[in-house]
């Protein structure tokens, strides 16, 4: 393992965007992209400026401007850590997460969904609710609480890889062809287990410092060897990163594509080839029912659900402000039948941010004092998540009409003296210019047209699992017993004299 403890901001104790960049670079990883191994993502066109855009991230955080608003100091330490890494104890804390979570994804315009803001809020979760992790054994419950100081205290990205692969869903883990598919345990140590198998979707892994490796997916009697939870380096020696086809790689200019040149972080499947983790990052080990537990009896699912959707609701805000201005920039902003369909999408766009902030509002605390985000109303906007996006997609889609596709092939036609005027007389409008109205259409069809818009129309419909399988979280958490009692009186009203 060659990662480090990172340098940080001798002005806040903050890592920053070089350090990050720094340490990143110096990890040497092995990922695999285009029939090539890469070790260095800080230096290869596919990757390099989606880490420049995590570096960002880091250095806004160490803003002194910005301290406040992103950190929190800990008790234990008088230090400032991310505000991602704060237990919730009042609602106004989980206020104050939400509008961190917020900042960050404003920065990327809500593209980037696996920023270190968000399995940074699973391990917050983790760290809240020990006692679900010592009922295995009371070393878990101390290695999960002093992953979460460490890497909290040394402002850590971590990303994770939960779901296994698609290979024979007919099959619990332990019955496929190969032991070995599922990402499991195979060896067991003085010192530590050792991991092999595949497991996937590692959105951000080419960045993150550390991978975390479990399973969201219902394991069965007979798959406890891949009932685990553990981190491991991301430059683990026989850890192999597969990307998929980078889409920041055929984006050769950022005028053309303006998002996809700097927000795509890569989706990576994970492959595990005898994996050696210690036992101080093993938070579970064949345990079937505290694989489960670890989501669902701790607020690790809420907290970092919670932050997702901070990033959603900002993203659906860069999508009304892209419609607002294409309107205005052909003259279509009065019209009563454009301001309808604005109308709808400013509807959906406040209803997920209103569900949003009622998750603080209705808060509640269990039996330990531990505050939790509101498990009916966040299960509920993520249950119409996979509706809500490709609906105001659609809206968008069918106000531009043409515009987003009637345009120049590239930029350098604005540089042919031949063609150029005939681009400054037709594109312009009287509010912008050619130049600038294609530009915005650019951004318009990134967002929503090119290869990086469609990853994320895919990427929002199965973003919290299946719909049908978040719709019945809510179908568990929803308040029936209040709603039967008003059935209840009313079929015991007096008679109607």
């Amino acid at each position: 393992m060659t990662i480090q403890t990172p340098v940080t901001s001798a002005a806040a104790g903050l890592r920053t965007g070089a350090a990050f960049l720094a340490d990143l670079k110096a990890s040497k990883r092995c990922i695999f992209v285009d029939g090539q191994k890469v070790s260095d993502p800080t230096s290869h066109p596919a990757f390099r400026e989606g880490a420049k855009s995590m570096a960002r991230l880091f250095d806004f955080a160490a803003a002194p401007e910005n301290l406040e608003t992103m950190t929190f100091e800990v008790e234990e330490t008088g230090k400032r850590a991310w505000r991602c890494f704060q237990i919730p104890k009042t609602h106004a804390d989980l206020k104050a997460k939400r509008i961190a979570a917020e900042k960050w994804a404003e920065q990327t315009f809500g593209l980037m969904g696996r920023t270190p803001d968000h399995v940074a809020n699973f391990f917050t979760g983790y760290a809240a609710k020990p006692s679900v992790f010592a009922k295995s054994g009371a070393r878990y419950a101390e290695n999960v609480v002093n992953f979460y100081k460490y890497i909290r205290d040394n402002h850590l990205y971590v990303s994770y890889a939960i779901v296994p692969p698609q290979i024979d869903r007919s099959k619990p883990a332990h019955k496929q062809a190969d032991p070995h598919l599922y990402a499991g345990a195979v060896k067991e140590t003085a010192e530590g287990i050792y991991v092999s198998g595949g497991q996937q979707l590692a959105t951000g892994a080419v960045y993150a410092d550390y991978i975390q490796v479990s399973c969201i997916h219902p394991l069965q009697p007979g798959d406890e060897n891949y009932a685990i939870s553990v981190a491991i380096p991301a430059d683990a020696e026989g850890l192999r990163l597969y990307s998929r086809r980078p889409f920041a790689q055929q984006a050769d200019n950022a005028e053309d594509h303006p998002l996809t040149s700097r927000f795509d972080e890569s989706d990576c499947f994970v492959v595990l080839d005898n994996v050696f983790v210690p036992w101080e990052r093993v938070f579970i080990y064949r345990d079937i029912e505290l694989c489960r537990d670890q989501w669902w009896k701790t607020p690790s699912h809420l907290y970092g659900n919670h932050q997702a959707q901070a990033r959603f609701a900002t993203k659906l805000r860069f999508l009304l402000g892209l419609a607002k201005r294409m309107n205005e920039a052909v003259g279509n902003d009065g019209v009563p039948p454009v301001q309808v369909q604005m109308g709808e999408l400013a509807a959906l766009a406040s209803i997920v941010d209103g569900m949003l902030q009622a998750q603080e509002v209705m808060a509640s605390y269990d039996e330990e004092g531990v505050l939790w985000p509101s498990k009916t109303i966040l299960y509920s906007v993520m249950a119409l998540q996979s509706e809500i996006n490709p609906r105001m997609i659609d809206i968008v889609r069918g106000l531009t009409g043409a515009a987003m596709i009637t345009l120049p092939s590239s930029v350098k036609d604005f540089e042919n003296p031949e063609s150029r005027p005939d681009l400054e007389r037709f594109f312009g409008t009287p509010v912008l210019n050619a130049r600038e109205r294609v530009a915005l259409m650019r951004l318009a069809w990134d967002f929503i047209g090119s290869e990086l818009g469609n990853r994320h129309q895919q990427y929002e419909k199965f973003y919290g699992g299946a719909s049908f399988l978040v719709k019945m979280n809510v179908f568990r958490d929803y308040d029936f017993k209040r709603a039967g009692a008003l059935v209840d009186a009313a079929l015991s009203l007096p008679p109607v004299e």
